[in-house]
């Protein structure tokens, strides 16, 4: 039965029923001691099922390990007569379920409630924690973006690279029950294969799932439907959704992102949601370049007005040879000597082999041993930063080189039979564009032009012809 308005929970006074679910149902309340409108969200009083009551519990350590701008903001807990109870954020707006209800949202705006799903995502999978219920209806969109709401599924791993805190470790150690057996936890459009067939869940099962509400969210459609359980499981298992080109034109980035998300085999998705928003940033700012970029118009100009223009032309050039020749007729000034240092990447094995500044001045490329501590593979880093990233596709590259438009990276690939040389867009992501032959014992190349797409490269010259 539901609550009744006014009920005390303590300090929180019951306002109204915002919604139920399967795991509980959530009301608008006021907070008594600091008058703020709360969200509490009570356990469905259901004895003969305690695992709800676990499951409860580890919601709330979940949620109190996070704190992110996209995350919904745990208060308290507490229980009442008998009834368990959180206390959280208050977020007004919509879900996204109830937005897509309209119709699918436009790519750049999917793009970037995609980021932000994905970095709640990263902060919760750096704490350990995998959501394993990533739906619309638990992405709720505010006037601030994304709030990604209800961990009741959040399954609690310790991460790889420190101890679980003291409150994970004082779970009860028939937690990890509650995924056995051939239990299934979350909503099933939504699910992983992996899910699907009772394995164990990652950080690539969030992934997966965030694949299908990014698809959901250009297309308005479900990416697997089914007339029944059995038939969707099926799906899921089985078939790829429809290309998403197939419903409405789309950037090729944003429908190989979502694609690499749905992948059957965990290990062929992207590995984590880091990589999700690095790859859905880059998609935005291409998309950004391509609206400020002018479009040319025709138009039909009279012999006057040509000769207009072209004395303007020359009055311009005077212009500018003017400065141009005092600088020539100057001495010589002093140029300031910049030193920087650059510090590899925390890998074993030998550090930088080779490295590349961009003409723009702007980024620096190297070889380093990649992150399976076993690989080199080429990184790039901003001058302005100390944080370097690694280039995924470089792996056994060396001796990068920079196309003079800084856009595009030139580098050998050592460890093959063919002796080849791979262009590659550092900033696109995109696979190998050209290979190339060069000459034996060559270890640096540079291109000639910002289009040059082929090039000869030979020993201890750097330079290159167009083809």
């Amino acid at each position: 039965m539901p609550v009744q308005p006014g009920t005390q929970f303590g300090p929180y006074e019951i306002l109204s029923l915002i919604g139920a679910g399967g795991m509980g149902e959530v009301y608008k309340a006021r907070d008594t001691r600091l008058d703020r409108t709360v969200a509490i969200k009570v356990l469905i009083d259901l004895p003969d099922k305690p695992e709800l009551t676990q499951r409860f519990e580890r919601e709330a350590r979940a949620i109190a390990a996070l704190n992110h701008p996209h995350i919904c903001t745990l208060y308290d807990i507490g229980r009442h007569e008998g009834v368990d109870y959180l206390v959280m954020e208050y977020v007004e707006g919509e879900t996204l379920a109830a937005r897509l209800e309209r119709g699918p949202l436009p790519e750049e705006e999917a793009v970037r409630y995609g980021m932000q799903i994905a970095d709640a995502l990263d902060k919760a999978h750096r704490h350990g924690i995998i959501h394993r219920d990533l739906k619309p209806g638990n992405i709720m969109i505010t006037a601030g973006g994304v709030k990604l709401l209800d961990f009741g599924l959040a399954k609690l791993r310790q991460a790889p690279d420190k101890p679980a805190p003291a409150l994970l470790s004082a779970l009860p150690t028939q937690d990890r029950e509650l995924t056995l057996k051939g239990t299934i936890l979350g909503t099933l459009q939504y699910m992983s294969p992996e899910q699907i067939e009772g394995k164990d869940a990652d950080a690539r099962t969030d992934v997966f799932a965030l694949g299908v509400v990014l698809y959901e969210m250009v297309t308005g459609r479900k990416a697997f439907e089914g007339k029944s359980h059995v038939t969707l499981m099926a799906a899921i298992l089985e078939r790829d959704p429809s290309p998403i080109s197939s419903i409405r034109p789309v950037s090729s980035s944003f429908d190989r992102i979502v694609r690499t998300c749905l992948q059957k085999d965990p290990d062929d998705r992207w590995q984590t949601a880091r990589e999700v928003v690095r790859e859905l940033k880059w998609t935005l700012e291409e998309k950004l370049a391509e609206t400020t970029v002018p479009t040319p118009t025709p138009a039909k100009r009279s012999a006057r007005t040509a000769w207009i223009v072209a004395a303007i032309a020359v009055v311009g050039l005077l212009v500018a040879l003017v400065p141009a020749s005092r600088h020539v007729l100057e001495p010589p000034k002093d140029v300031a000597v910049r030193r920087f240092t650059i510090e590899p990447p925390l890998m074993p094995g030998p550090a930088i082999v080779s490295l590349a500044i961009s003409p723009d001045g702007h980024r620096l490329a190297f070889t380093a041993i990649g992150p399976d501590n076993n690989t080199p593979m080429l990184w790039m880093r901003p001058m302005d930063s100390l944080a370097a990233q690694v280039l995924p596709g470089t792996e056994q590259g060396i001796g990068p080189a920079w196309s003079p438009d800084s856009r595009f990276i030139l580098f050998f690939r050592t460890g093959s039979s063919k002796r080849s040389i791979y262009l590659r867009g550092y900033r696109r992501r995109s696979a190998m564009l050209k290979v190339l032959s060069r000459e034996p014992g060559a270890r640096t190349a540079s291109l000639s032009s910002p289009t040059a797409t082929c090039c000869t490269v030979c020993p201890r010259l750097a330079g290159s012809r167009r083809s």
